[in-house]
């Protein structure tokens, strides 16, 4: 396998990661949102160049 495609995978699994994160420390727990946003942002973004490379490979370019 190509390894940009090991990256992609190791980008959605760190979102995963991020997004089980215990917060409960009160410095961190003011920013629970925007680690949820990035975290959420990342496993999309990872998702659709996924996604995208697939079609770009099943299409044969």
């Amino acid at each position: 396998m190509d390894r940009f495609i090991f990256t992609m995978i190791a980008g959605i699994l760190a979102g995963f990661a991020l997004l089980k994160v215990p917060l409960d420390i009160p410095f961190l727990s003011s920013f629970q949102t925007i680690i949820t946003a990035i975290a959420i942002f990342a496993v999309v973004v990872f998702s659709f160049v996924l996604i995208y490379k697939a079609i770009m490979t099943l299409f044969g370019k």
